[in-house]
């Protein structure tokens, strides 16, 4: 009889104790996660509007559980920086350019390229495909979860000066971002690179620190170096493509579901940003001409020469990188 009551108190003692860890731990999955996702783009951009609207995707998809909160404009610090934050777990999310985190990723250089993609649909092509892919899963090794990647355009130049054959460049201090590839660019055409953060390169042009720059028409217009600059030369000369990133520390934290939906969210707003960068070129570009800058696009024998004085760059690429992805790019195109 005694043994009977002592074996019903331990089994109502277990099932409190069951009820009790049920309770907490459901506690433990309700609990609202808190994302931020930090960027470099100003308030106003595409990027800084497809990011608002992932972080509300996210919360409806999630019911409130993951909540994501957008800061632009490098709030949280240069791309570096925050790219830093990622690998540490202080920071969650970001999107940079590639040529930005060359110094961790040099592999993802090869958007950096001079003339190695034809057109927008064939960029596209390559980076949802399998060298996308490869590219993404490299990043595993540096502590973030490469997501995908949003594309700004293809290149084009501003400077005070029109730049239209090899002569031009000549001694001219050109803004670049720190990737050994387009330093190696601008050299080859006899100009000379200056690295300088995106936040700093208005007032470098305007107060002639730096000569010139180069970036995709709608960061030109975003940016505003319409009002310090002349002339934009379309030069087409490389794409500028930029990643999704989350930090793995953090990532590796949630439940399989909310993975999996972060995955899927994040792939969305990467083509969303690529969607956004074409329907508003034009528009930007000719907002630009009517701020009083002379447009020229580069024709394709004007185009040659650069591509003859910037040929020996793919062999910087491969010597550090392998030639693995670019020959597959190039049976690609071939195709």
């Amino acid at each position: 009889m005694g043994k009977s009551i002592d074996a019903k108190k331990t089994m109502k003692r277990i099932l409190s104790l069951s009820i009790a860890a049920l309770f907490f731990s459901s506690a433990a999955v309700a609990k609202p996660v808190s994302a931020n996702f930090g960027h470099g783009f100003p308030q106003g951009s595409i990027h800084h509007e497809a990011a608002t609207e992932f972080a509300k995707e996210v919360s409806e998809r999630s019911d409130g559980a993951i909540n994501v909160h957008v800061f632009h404009s490098g709030q949280l610090g240069s791309a570096r920086e925050m790219f830093e934050g990622l690998q540490l777990g202080s920071l969650e999310m970001t999107w940079v350019p590639t040529a930005r985190i060359s110094g961790f990723a040099p592999q993802l250089q090869l958007f950096d390229l001079p003339f190695v993609f034809k057109d927008m649909d064939f960029l596209e092509q390559v980076v949802d495909g399998d060298v996308g892919t490869k590219l993404l899963d490299s990043l595993a090794e540096q502590q973030v979860t490469g997501v995908g990647f949003y594309i700004d355009g293809f290149k084009a130049m501003t400077a005070n000066k029109p730049l239209r054959t090899l002569e031009d460049f000549n001694g001219v201090k050109f803004r670049t971002m720190e990737s050994e590839i387009v330093m190696s660019f601008y050299r080859s055409l006899g100009a000379n690179p200056v690295p300088m953060d995106y936040a700093e390169v208005y007032n470098g042009l305007q107060m002639g620190t730096i000569d010139a720059q180069e970036n995709p028409v709608v960061l030109i217009h975003d940016m505003k170096f319409q009002e310090v600059q002349k002339h934009l030369t379309i030069s087409e000369h490389a794409a500028l493509a930029g990643v999704l990133v989350y930090s793995t520390q953090w990532f590796k934290g949630l439940t399989d579901e909310q993975q999996a939906m972060l995955m899927d969210a994040g792939r969305k707003l990467v083509k969303r940003q690529r969607q956004l960068a074409q329907d508003v070129e034009k528009k930007d570009l000719d907002a630009i001409r009517n701020a009083g800058v002379t447009v020229y696009a580069l024709s394709a024998e004007e185009k040659q020469p650069l591509r003859e004085a910037t040929k020996g760059i793919q062999s910087e690429y491969v010597k550090k990188n392998g030639d693995e992805l670019l020959k597959q790019i190039e049976a690609q195109a071939s195709k």
